[in-house]
């Protein structure tokens, strides 16, 4: 029996040498079943008619959109290969028939619960939208704009009145008091009460004020309670409806074991599935397997179109799984499948490290790339934890700053808590000199100059980092061009601030220098290692308060 969506290899997959286990999706090359579905799958889309979508390379009457799509190589029951397309979220346009697999939970049935519901919310905030527009509710609010303004200016002129009128009082005051007139008592009295009348009539130009203004507010709040009321039913219906979807979205795993979305999150630090959970191109793939039978291969996803203005993403570049939205549900959905092994934290001797400064208060040393700076979830050994083991009894060492991972070079650590607490402030506070030496993938056209992007984590992504002008934290980097060959640079950087990953989004993003560090596997592509070294540190010490200045160069 034929399945839909299942597509038979058009090139010549004869003689390949199948895996042995499944792709690791979190952090993995390729396999070139894969890779070869993938570029069948690009071919169909650079088709100006198979789809609809803008990706960006044309004018269209939808925005342009980059998508994350995926691939799924599997095995059907007559033991014939082939393999499933997906994409991320939706698409905003038509699409060819049975090419991408549908979604694990379809929010469009006419007759679903989803969409009853959602006629619910859009009568909902018809009616709010119709409330806020509301002609007497408009005028009422216009109103007592005008009516604050202008009796602010009635109270400020009779103020200003009653000011020059007790001026005036006062210097008659003064001429009576030193005139021989026979009824200056009686005068000065008519001042006083004259004084009175006025302050009294302010005093009853407030309150009428406050009346007429109090009585316009009540109006008004009375309209607000009313629309704050329906916006409080929508946010509960919204609120429920969405969490129906979460039960109701369940995913299978081989074995056909069936989870709802809130379930599977139930496990995690958040508790709840973020927006967009199930929607990722993976899952989609995995569970149309499943229900069909089909045995899953090996899979990958690549970016197709316009890079978003936020994130670091390479028209048909390969990219993993995001951790945030599908780590959960493919912690559920690959048990009982072998999977290739998590190259991160695979086991590899711990290398020699090279001391290069030492003292009775502090010591730096060259962190090699592929080790940590510090103890990770995994029980790889790290610089602190080397550090410690070779401390002395009565000494507390511990690291000051932190490099990437696959960063190498100058690490600064404290041998005490002062020392510690000194270097800390010269961090926050800027007052250190830092330099690295990256290579990036391509030449660029500038020699010199800055990159002030503000950054924050992709908390859909972790521990990857976004560019974002709102609530993103300064992020600034000075750089400058040592060499441009092959097709390559290297490159100087200087930053200013030290947000994680920093240089990485700095070089990588397009607008920053728009080419990545060579090697960069978050940002751009895999290579035998990250070329980014930590060349450079100026400090001053913590007890003599001389500068100390460490050199290292990097081994490439």
């Amino acid at each position: 029996m034929k399945i839909p969506h299942f597509h038979v290899f058009k090139s010549e997959i004869e003689g390949i040498v199948r895996p042995e286990k499944f792709t690791f999706p979190f952090y993995y090359t390729p396999h070139t079943f894969a890779e070869i579905a993938v570029k069948e799958v690009q071919f169909n889309l650079s088709l100006p008619s198979f789809l609809e979508h803008n990706f960006g390379f044309s004018v269209s009457r939808f925005m342009a959109q980059g998508k994350m799509f995926g691939v799924l190589v599997v095995e059907n029951q007559q033991h014939q290969l082939g393999y499933l397309v997906a994409y991320s979220g939706k698409l905003n346009g038509n699409e060819p028939a049975n090419y991408f697999v549908p979604p694990v939970f379809d929010t469009h049935r006419p007759d679903g619960f989803y969409k009853n519901g959602e006629k619910e919310l859009n009568l909902l905030n018809e009616r709010i939208e119709a409330m806020e527009n509301n002609v007497d509710f408009l005028s009422l609010q216009e109103e007592l704009k005008i009516y604050l303004q202008t009796s602010e200016n009635e109270l400020t002129i009779h103020k200003n009145q009653i000011a020059k009128n007790k001026e005036k009082r006062n210097e008659l005051r003064i001429a009576l008091f030193t005139s021989n007139d026979a009824k200056s008592e009686e005068k000065l009295k008519e001042l006083d009460e004259e004084s009175k009348r006025e302050q009294l009539f302010l005093k009853h130009l407030k309150r009428t004020i406050n009346e007429q203004k109090t009585t316009l507010e009540a109006k008004i709040s009375q309209h607000l309670e009313n629309i704050s009321s329906l916006k409080s039913l929508r946010g509960s219906l919204s609120k429920s409806l969405q969490e129906q979807i979460f039960r109701q979205y369940t995913f299978l795993n081989k074995n056909k074991k069936e989870r709802s979305l809130l379930s599977i999150f139930e496990q995690t630090v958040f508790k709840t599935p973020p927006s967009g959970a199930g929607e990722c191109a993976a899952p989609k793939l995995l569970q149309y397997a499943f229900l069909n039978d089909l045995s899953p291969i090996c899979m990958a996803e690549f970016w197709w179109g316009k890079s978003p203005e936020s994130e670091v993403r390479v028209h048909q570049q390969f990219y993993p799984a995001c951790r945030g939205k599908c780590e959960p549900i493919l912690g559920h959905m690959l048990t009982g499948i072998p999977l290739d092994p998590n190259p991160i934290i695979a086991e590899r001797s711990f290398p020699e490290i090279e001391i290069l400064y030492e003292d009775s208060e502090i010591v730096v040393v060259n962190k090699p790339e592929g080790v940590l700076s510090v103890p990770g979830k995994s029980d790889l050994k790290s610089i602190q934890t080397w550090l410690e083991n070779r401390s002395k009894e009565e000494e507390k060492t511990t690291l000051v700053h932190r490099l990437d991972m696959g960063t190498s070079g100058i690490l600064l650590a404290a041998k005490n808590p002062d020392a510690y607490k000194k270097l800390q402030i010269q961090f926050i506070k800027r007052k250190v000199h830092k330099e690295y030496i990256a290579i990036l993938e391509k030449e660029i056209q500038s020699n010199k100059g800055e990159i002030d992007l503000p950054l924050c984590l992709d908390i859909n992504d972790r521990p990857k980092q976004m560019v974002d002008f709102e609530s993103g934290k300064p992020a600034l980097t000075h750089f400058h061009v040592l060499e441009k060959r092959d097709g390559k640079t290297r490159i100087l950087f200087q930053p200013h601030t030290g947000r994680t990953h920093q240089l990485r989004v700095h070089a990588a993003h397009k607008n920053g220098l728009n080419a990545p560090i060579m090697g960069d596997d978050l940002y751009g592509n895999k290579a035998d290692r990250l070329y980014l070294h930590a060349a450079n540190l100026k400090f001053r010490h913590p007890s003599s308060n001389e500068i100390i200045e460490i050199r290292c160069n990097p081994s490439f």
